[in-house]
């Protein structure tokens, strides 16, 4: 078969056997070396911008991630779609496994110390305009996506850092720039979707981040941090016979993790669907780390439901 191919290779045109190397080489690049996505959503916000084309990396999946890289990972939540047709997302690694992640009053805390930037993240500011014609001028400007505009409204809700409120601040047309207020409460739909964990999203946490080889000692209380990642993401069959958890049939006491997990947040914190609202992204599902971004396109996004787009 060996001579077959060399035989029927030497006979090819030179044209068709530089195009075929050159697709091969570039399944390659694409599979192991380098892709490019582009950013659709505001979750990343001032980091990406809608419309920015981001070379992703591919060689951190075997050379290491680290705390602070952005990352491009499959939706863990699209459960009833093949992992190769699901959406793409990108947000910051914020807890690696093995980190304790906690939010007290918006500000992140990684293994009881601060975030060595307090500006990575940025929060949900409410601007005041003097004309609520200037709204769109103001999006454009800063790059965001024309649907965080109301029609009439002289306000508008944007993710903002301390520094760009301050120039905001500065427009001839903008009154001022306020923080929105933190988070009161326990809604519901902040994982683990307990009422054992009365957190929301800028009081949260603390939680561990498992890694590879971690032993969970599982509970009624802390079960729904563990559920998804045993059942779905590993594939074991959680039940219940009287009084007793079971794991495929069998007394459910302590679990051994089997690979790593991620805690990710967006850094525009209140405009980001992110590890707070879902859980942990298990490894198996990240693609890449983003890298630099190859061109600002700074123009309107979709609405989606997704971060990027895969070239």
């Amino acid at each position: 078969m060996v001579d077959r191919f060399k035989r029927s290779w030497a006979f090819t045109n030179e044209w068709v056997r530089a195009f075929l190397l050159a697709l091969v080489l570039l399944i390659v690049l694409h599979s192991f070396v380098l892709r490019w996505v582009i950013v659709e959503s505001t979750s990343m916000f001032a980091t990406l911008h809608p419309g920015d084309l981001v070379l992703v990396q591919r060689w951190p999946l075997w050379t290491g991630l680290s705390r602070g890289d952005v990352v491009v990972f499959r939706d863990p939540l699209k459960d009833d779609r093949a992992m190769m047709r699901r959406p793409l997302l990108v947000k910051r690694i914020v807890g690696m496994p093995g980190d304790l992640v906690e939010l007290r009053r918006g500000r992140l805390m990684v293994n009881d110390k601060g975030e060595a930037d307090p500006n990575t993240g940025t929060i949900a500011y409410v601007v005041r305009l003097r004309d609520p014609r200037m709204a769109d001028s103001l999006l454009t400007m800063l790059g965001l996506p024309s649907y965080l505009m109301q029609s009439g409204r002289n306000t508008v809700e944007l993710p903002l850092n301390e520094a760009l409120a301050d120039r905001l601040s500065e427009l001839p047309y903008v009154i001022n720039a306020e923080p929105l207020r933190l988070a009161h409460g326990a809604p519901r739909h902040i994982f683990p979707f307990s009422p054992r964990y009365p957190w929301n999203g800028d009081d949260y946490g603390p939680i561990h981040v498992p890694a590879k080889g971690d032993t969970l000692h599982i509970t009624v209380d802390n079960l729904p941090l563990y559920d998804r990642l045993i059942a779905v993401y590993e594939g074991h069959k959680i039940g219940a016979e009287k009084n007793a958890l079971l794991i495929d049939g069998r007394p459910l006491k302590e679990y051994v993790v089997e690979q790593d997990y991620y805690f990710v947040l967006g850094d525009s914190r209140h405009h980001s669907a992110d590890s707070r609202y879902w859980g942990f992204v298990p490894a198996d599902h990240i693609t890449g780390r983003a890298g630099f971004v190859l061109w600002g396109k700074g123009v309107s996004g979709s609405r989606s439901g997704r971060d990027m787009t895969p070239l």
